[in-house]
């Protein structure tokens, strides 16, 4: 389908580069180490986590391979969609934001469910890739690597503010202060994508939904 074609080069483009510097970072840093940008205002900042964008998490053993599970439903069903959207002649930017979702989601997959078994652990080192011993955990439970970090604000929230208090003092403030990752970005880029420019596709099936749903009811009426 031709118009597949651009999203597909997308979703490709997207996955190599977000694969290639999370793999860059493993053999090339230990978990912590940061490298400056510009300033300090941007760093490369080596962490992991075992959840979701941004630094969230699911607690647990068990609650990791929920999530893990969930996202590889969930890229079925974007791909699925994707594809339906394509059939049905939709915007091409709507396209890309989806093809943009789809490849931030299989990227994180990729971490969570084999870097576990392909790298050791960066503890105190550089992670060996496809160590002869196994790597630093089983299928499914591998860390997601996150490396950009903003800290654009650092300042502090003064004591007299805070309501919530009464012998408070400063508190540390930073913005902006979750890592993130290419993956992640393309799935935040998707979203405000289809939020500020693609409302009136969806309106518009709605209303062509319920236009059908009429005309069947009208028919065996």
């Amino acid at each position: 389908m031709s118009k597949l074609r651009t999203p597909i080069i997308l979703i490709f483009i997207i996955l190599v580069l977000d694969q290639y510097l999370k793999i860059w970072i493993k053999t090339n840093m230990s978990l912590g180490e940061q490298i400056s940008i510009f300033g300090n205002w941007a760093f490369i900042h080596f962490t992991e986590n075992n959840g979701m964008a941004f630094g969230w998490e699911i607690g647990g053993e068990f609650g990791k391979i929920i999530l893990s599970v969930f996202r590889i439903l969930a890229v079925f069903g974007i791909g699925w969609y994707l594809f339906d959207l394509a059939k049905k002649n939709a915007p091409i930017g709507l396209l890309i934001s989806f093809a943009m979702i789809f490849a931030g989601a299989v990227g994180n997959i990729i971490d969570s469910s084999f870097y576990g078994l392909i790298f050791t652990d960066s503890y105190g080192r550089v992670a060996e890739m496809f160590p002869e011993s196994g790597g630093y955990s089983s299928l499914l439970h591998g860390k997601v690597v996150d490396m950009f970090y903003f800290p654009i604000i650092k300042s502090t929230i003064p004591a007299g503010i805070q309501f919530w208090a009464s012998d408070a003092e400063p508190i540390p403030f930073t913005f902006f202060r979750p890592v993130f990752n290419i993956a992640d970005s393309s799935i935040t880029a998707g979203v405000a994508m289809i939020i500020l420019f693609h409302r009136k596709f969806f309106k518009h099936e709605e209303e062509n939904q319920i236009q059908n749903i009429e005309e069947i009811e009208n028919t065996v009426s």
